[in-house]
């Protein structure tokens, strides 16, 4: 039997609390392929940045582990990746100068100083980032400072992308050309993608598989729904196709009718009742 590429096994987690260990995460089970598009979706506090933080070694899990190509993941390294959704770029470095950095940590004396420049501008060409190597972070829009955060995580080579809702404080358009971006790189690159998200259209859109978490705390893996859209996916066309619509109402479905939150409600008499945290996201028809 083939060993997965990505393999985070039964990985529980807990964090010391006044009250005692609070329990974020329990017995997540996952296998990913080498090349796989997966995301995390679920409520606010499931835990899903926790398993990106567990995979990317910035926490330790309490029980169980997580192997990438054979190896435990123990501690952060470059071969994994990390876009988190602030770009975090050095304001005073230039686009390029932020990209090199990375390269010189992951490649000095592996690669000629020629060879690293070439890597770089390579990598912003990747974003449509090559018209501002020389622009320093506040001469930039959010979305280009993002798109060079993305180049700074893909010079490095990474074996697996970690991305923690990368696109979550860019307006609609930008998101939107961004996704793009992000498919285009992908089918070039044949990247493996984790990548965390409140928005539903996004995760049906980019991945082959989502991950649904039900709620903390103990969170866990809830169900997993393939994408089996192909690929190139174009979404104008997508939006009015009875496939995507019918996963995206499973995604959905999971989130406000199995596990949504329960929230008060006021009364016009003054009375309070409960109701599901996401009935007013369902109506807006999506969930962020």
């Amino acid at each position: 039997m083939t060993k997965p590429y990505l393999q985070i096994s039964q990985v529980s987690i807990e964090f010391p609390t006044p009250r005692g260990p609070f329990r974020a995460l329990d017995k997540v089970d996952l296998s990913i392929d080498q090349g796989e598009f997966v995301s995390l979706i679920g409520h606010s506090g499931c835990g899903k940045s926790t398993v990106l933080n567990i995979v990317a070694g910035l926490y330790r899990a309490t029980e169980g582990g997580v192997i990438l190509e054979g190896r435990e993941v123990t501690e952060p390294g470059p071969e994994r990746a990390v876009v988190f959704q602030n770009h975090s770029l050095l304001p005073w470095l230039t686009a390029y100068e932020n990209v090199e950095l990375a390269v010189k940590q992951v490649f000095k004396g592996r690669r000629s100083r020629r060879e690293m420049r070439e890597w770089i501008e390579h990598n912003l060409s990747l974003v449509h980032m090559e018209h501002a190597l020389h622009k320093r972070p506040d001469e930039i829009s959010g979305g280009m400072k993002q798109r060079v955060g993305i180049a700074r995580a893909l010079a490095m080579e990474p074996k697996v992308l970690l991305m923690d809702e990368p696109f979550g404080a860019l307006d609609a358009l930008t998101r939107a050309h961004l996704q793009d971006s992000l498919m285009e790189i992908q089918a070039e690159l044949n990247n493996t993608v984790i990548m965390i998200t409140h928005d539903v259209d996004e995760a049906v859109l980019l991945s082959d598989r989502i991950v649904m978490m039900t709620n903390g705390p103990a969170a866990s893996v809830g169900e997993i729904l393939d994408i089996d859209l192909e690929r190139p996916r174009h979404r104008i066309a997508l939006a009015d196709d009875a496939a995507f619509n019918h996963l995206r109402h499973e995604v959905l479905s999971f989130l406000y009718e199995r596990h949504g939150r329960l929230e008060v409600v006021p009364l016009s008499s003054g009375r309070k009742k409960p109701r599901q945290d996401g009935q007013s996201a369902v109506a807006r028809g999506a969930m962020r």
